[in-house]
């Protein structure tokens, strides 16, 4: 027996394929320029995610990289930090079967903190107030409108 993530947590997919978020949410946080994630897909075609960065590390990759560390929310949108988020998501897809895959994703501009109550003081994402938070982002995801990977 093993438990992955809590019941209520359990994504249905339209195809009727359970996913565990959890599961992929940690792996994704390996990557040290993740800091949060938030997976999304309930009733829908493909697994999404939001994701922010952690800015500490974005600004060690900018030192690294060369480029300069402008504001948290500009750096959060550089091709370096997106090309690093994209090559996570690619290694995680492959060991996932094809339904659990991450289709698109979105980088936001701003970290999640206790203080906007997107997070518990344990740091879990509250889903109850990202999701409707950014409804607009999601439902993109699934207009076209957003990144694919």
């Amino acid at each position: 027996l093993r438990i992955t993530d809590r019941k209520k947590d359990l994504i249905k997919t339209s195809g009727g394929k359970y996913i565990a978020p959890q599961e992929l949410e940690n792996g994704l946080k390996s990557e040290p320029l993740v800091s949060q994630v938030m997976i999304v897909g309930d009733r829908r075609k493909f697994v999404s995610a939001l994701i922010t960065v952690s800015e500490e590390n974005a600004q060690r990759l900018a030192e690294q990289e060369g480029f300069e560390a402008e504001s948290y929310a500009a750096l959060t949108q550089r091709p370096e930090v997106r090309r690093r988020i994209e090559a996570a998501i690619e290694a995680l897809n492959a060991k996932l079967p094809s339904y659990a895959t991450i289709k698109k994703f979105a980088i936001l501009d701003h970290d999640w903190t206790q203080d906007t109550g997107e997070i518990t003081p344990t740091l879990k994402v509250k889903r109850q107030v990202v999701g409707p938070r950014y409804r607009q982002i999601i439902d993109g995801f699934y207009d076209g409108e957003s990144y694919g990977v």
